[in-house]
């Protein structure tokens, strides 16, 4: 009763320290899903114009982390897309989708789709850009592949594309789908885009590392390769003697290559 007397959004102005863009806005709203309260960050590129159409990129955080890792965190890929959005004119939105575990379920899921429709009820948006790493990579894949329709690009820094054989952070990743890959395999499949490739008709772009024993990469190169065959507009940035982390020049230019491409189309 009384979730349901809140104001669908509450809008916090949170500090931060210099950003390459505004000061953040730290977002809060009821999910439709179930009524809790969740929470987004919104970063606004250097001289935005509210009366222009401006594209938006999602990044997603990491295992452990929440939404303020892409808005406040030195590490390259974040900075780097931090970077990216202040230099394409893009509004940089990262939400806590649900957990620091959350592996994109259902519920996260339900929340990004709410917070897109609710972002272009307050800006002029072009095109949407998802990316992350390491699980946030995991769930860009996962959610431009359940929702092509609300996707226009991708960009998956060091993450899986198939939860079905992924074999880390199995107590979470049960958590977030509500059962384990035995329990609810279609969930686990659905949340695979390697098994479904046929969805990912935009512009993607990976990063992955041949040493990365946390998430290891070879999904990500069988799903490169049958984009690749499609003929789908793809970029793979693989150092085969590279770990579990992206650096800033390949975190630029996956992002570039994803923005140019999306512009082109």
């Amino acid at each position: 009763m009384m979730r349901a007397a809140l104001p669908a959004i509450l809008l916090i102005a949170v500090v931060v320290g210099r950003a390459t863009a505004a000061e953040p806005l730290d977002v809060a709203f009821v999910a439709d899903v179930d009524g809790a309260m969740e929470r987004y960050v919104e970063l606004l590129p250097p001289g935005f114009d509210p009366d222009e159409r401006h594209d938006l990129l999602v990044a997603l955080h990491g295992h452990g982390s929440d939404r303020w890792q892409f808005v406040r965190d030195a590490r390259d890929e974040c900075r780097g897309a931090r970077e990216a959005a202040a230099r394409h004119g893009a509004i940089l939105v990262s939400p806590d989708y649900r957990a620091p575990t959350s592996w994109m379920g259902p519920k996260a899921e339900a929340d990004l789709v709410q917070i897109l429709a609710e972002v272009r009820r307050r800006h002029r948006i072009g095109r949407v850009i998802v990316c992350g790493g390491s699980m946030g990579g995991t769930g860009a894949l996962a959610f431009a592949a359940l929702h092509p329709d609300l996707v226009d690009g991708v960009c998956a820094l060091n993450g899986t594309a198939n939860l079905v054989e992924y074999g880390r952070f199995l107590e979470a990743i049960a958590e977030s789908y509500g059962g384990t890959k035995e329990e609810i395999p279609e969930e686990y499949r659905r949340r695979s885009a390697e098994l479904h490739p046929e969805r990912l008709t935009m512009p993607v772009a990976f990063t992955t590392g041949g040493r990365d024993d946390v998430v290891p990469p070879e999904s990500v190169l069988r799903l490169h390769a049958a984009l690749a065959a499609r003929g789908r507009p793809v970029l793979l940035l693989h150092r085969p003697e590279g770990g579990h982390a992206t650096d800033l020049a390949d975190t630029a230019a996956a992002l570039d290559f994803v923005f140019a491409r999306v512009r082109a189309d």
